[in-house]
C-alpha cells in the first residue's frame, strides 16, 4: 500500500502522530489539516510547481508536506538553521508561487503563508481534497538541497515511486511490537535522514518525537525528553548517538523500550557499535548506507559482536531488493528503483552523474567501496566531498564562500579524521587584513561566513598561513597542508 493510501486508513485515528515539546498532532488532525490546506493550494495556485516549506521541527511542517503532495505540488523543505544567503539561493532557484513558512517570518520577494495563516487555513472545515490532484507515482515527491562544489546548493529530486520503494524496504528493518511504536526524529527535515524516521513512523501509525536542535547538546533537557517519551526506534547519525554516549546515563535504564537503532549519514565506528550493544543488550543495531540521490539508504546490516570482531571496519551491508551496486574503478554506482530522477533545473550535472543501466536509473556516487564476503564496505571519497555529523559537504563549497569574506585572499579546507570519521574541519587561510588578535580575527571570519553557508559547514579551526602550498599541477597540495597540523 502506498504512503498516502496508508495514511488515509488512519484518518479517524486519535493516536498522536507528531510531538514536539508541548505541540502535538493526532493522525486525524494531520489528515484533516493537510486536506484543508491542500484544498486552499489547489484553488489558489495556478501552476503545479514545487513549493518551499520553511521552518524547524514544527508538526505543521508535515501538514504542509502532505498538503503540497495532495495538491499535486512537490515540496522542498528548508530548515531555519540555514544561512540567509543559502536560503535566498534555494528560494530563487525554486521560484515557488507561494512559500509555506512554519514560523512567524515572511520570505522577502515571495508571497508567504506564515504559521498563523497555515494554522487558520488548516483548521477551516472544508470538503475532502480531490484525489485526482494527488502526486502520481512518477511525479517528484520532494526536493532536498545539498552542498554543491560551486558554492551553490543542488536540489535532489525524489519521486513518489522511489519513496514508496524505500518505505517498503526500511519497514523490514523495524522491529515490530504490539501497540504504537515511538520513533526518534533527530535530523532536520531539510536533511534526507529525516525521511527515514518521518515516513517509517507515519506509515506504521507510529508516534514521532521531534527533537529540536537547541536541546540536542543539552543533556538535561534531552534526557528529560527521553524519559517522557520512551522511544522504540532510534534514527540518527552516529555522531548524535556519540554525543549521548558521552553521558553515563545513556543506557537501557533511560530508554528501556528501545529495540532498534537505525544509523545512516556517516561512518559508524566499531567503538560506538560495541558500546551500544553493551548498553542496550536487547536492541538491534543496523548500519545503513546511501546518498540523498538514492532516497536515504540502499544497504543495511545488523551489527553484532561477531561482525565487530571479524572485520577491521564495519560493513554497510547488502543492497536492498530492487538495487544493485556496481564497483567501477573503486567508485560505487547505484542502480535501482530508488535512484533520483536527477538535479532540479540542472541538466548538465544530471547528465554527468546519472544514467540508465539495465533499464534502470543509475547514479555515480563519488564514494569508494568494495565487496568482501558479499558485504559492501565504504572506503572514502574519490573527490573533496566529506560527511560531517551526517551532513554531506563539498570542501570547495566552503572554500568558494570563504573567499567572499573580507580579507581572505586564498583558502584551503581540510577534514580532520579520527577512526576514519571526520571530527571537524580546519581552514588554512591567507589573510590580507592586519591581525592584532588571532582570536578576534577568527571570530570575525566565522561570523561573516555564517551569512553565506550553514553553521554546520563553518570550519571549527582557522589557521593563518603565509602561502598555501601547491603541487606541480598548480592545485592545492592538501597532503602538505595535512603535515602542517592545525595547532
Amino acid at each position: 500500500m502506498k504512503l498516502l493510501e496508508k495514511l488515509e486508513t488512519y484518518k479517524t485515528s486519535e493516536k498522536i502522530a507528531l510531538k514536539c515539546e508541548n505541540e502535538k498532532l493526532s493522525y486525524k488532525e494531520l489528515w484533516e489539516y493537510s486536506e484543508n490546506l491542500a484544498n486552499y493550494l489547489s484553488k489558489n495556485l495556478k501552476k503545479k510547481e514545487p513549493l518551499v516549506v520553511y521552518g524547524h521541527k514544527n508538526p505543521y511542517m508535515i501538514v504542509c508536506f502532505l498538503a503540497c503532495v495532495k495538491s499535486g505540488h512537490t515540496y522542498c523543505p528548508v530548515d531555519t538553521s540555514i544561512s540567509p544567503e543559502r536560503l535566498n539561493d534555494i528560494v530563487n532557484t525554486v521560484k515557488p508561487e507561494i512559500v509555506l513558512s512554519c514560523i512567524d517570518k515572511e520570505i522577502e520577494g515571495f508571497y508567504t503563508l506564515t504559521i498563523n495563516d497555515i494554522m487558520k487555513i488548516s483548521k477551516e472545515n472544508k470538503k475532502d481534497c480531490d484525489k485526482n490532484n494527488y502526486i502520481k507515482e512518477q511525479d517528484i515527491f520532494y526536493i532536498i538541497f545539498t552542498s554543491g562544489s560551486t558554492g551553490t546548493p543542488k536540489g535532489v529530486e525524489i519521486s513518489y515511486e522511489s519513496l514508496n520503494n524505500f518505505i517498503k524496504w526500511i519497514s523490514t528493518l523495524d522491529v515490530k511490537k504490539n501497540g504504537q511504536k515511538i520513533y526518534l526524529n533527530q535530523a532536520p527535515f531539510s536533511f534526507d535522514l529525516s525521511v527515514m524516521d518521518l515516513y517509517l513512523s507515519l506509515y506504521n501509525e507510529g508516534e514521532l518525537i521531534l527533537i529540536e536542535k537547541d536541546i540536542q547538546s543539552d543533556y538535561s533537557k534531552l534526557f528529560d525528553r527521553f524519559k517522557s517519551n520512551l522511544i522504540n526506534t532510534w534514527v540518527s547519525t552516529p555522531s548524535f548517538v556519540d554525543i549521548c554516549l558521552a553521558s553515563e546515563d545513556f543506557n537501557d535504564k533511560l530508554l528501556p523500550e528501545l529495540d532498534t537503532f537505525l544509523f545512516c549519514g556517516e561512518i559508524l565506528t566499531k567503538k560506538t557499535a560495541e558500546i551500544l550493544l553493551k548498553k542496550f543488550p536487547k536492541a538491534k543495531v543496523y548500519n545503513t548506507y546511501g546518498p540523498t540521490e538514492s532516497t536515504v539508504a540502499v544497504t543495511s546490516i545488523e551489527i553484532t559482536q561477531e561482525i565487530i570482531e571479524k572485520y577491521d571496519a564495519l560493513p554497510v551491508g547488502k543492497p536492498k531488493e530492487g538495487t544493485e551496486i556496481l564497483i567501477d574503478n573503486e567508485e560505487m554506482v547505484i542502480v535501482g528503483d530508488t535512484v533520483s530522477n536527477g538535479y532540479f533545473k540542472n541538466p548538465g550535472l544530471t547528465n554527468e552523474k546519472f544514467s540508465i543501466i539495465n533499464s534502470q536509473r543509475a547514479y555515480r556516487t563519488g564514494d569508494k567501496g568494495f565487496f568482501l564476503d558479499d558485504l559492501l564496505f565504504y572506503s572514502g571519497r574519490i573527490d573533496n566531498q566529506i560527511k560531517l555529523n551526517g551532513y554531506r559537504i563539498e570542501l570547495e563549497d566552503i572554500e568558494n564562500n570563504m573567499m567572499r569574506v573580507n580579507g581572505v585572499s586564498k583558502v584551503a579546507v581540510l577534514p580532520k579524521y579520527e577512526e576514519g570519521k571526520v571530527k571537524y574541519l580546519t581552514a588554512y587561510c591567507m589573510y590580507t587584513k592586519e591581525i592584532s588578535s588571532k582570536l578576534k580575527a577568527i571570530a570575525e571570519i566565522k561570523e561573516e561566513l555564517k551569512n553565506y553557508i550553514p553553521s554546520y559547514m563553518v570550519p571549527k579551526k582557522i589557521v593563518f598561513i603565509e602561502k598555501i602550498p601547491t603541487n606541480n599541477n598548480g592545485k592545492i597540495d592538501r597532503k602538505k597542508l595535512m603535515e602542517l597540523g592545525d595547532n
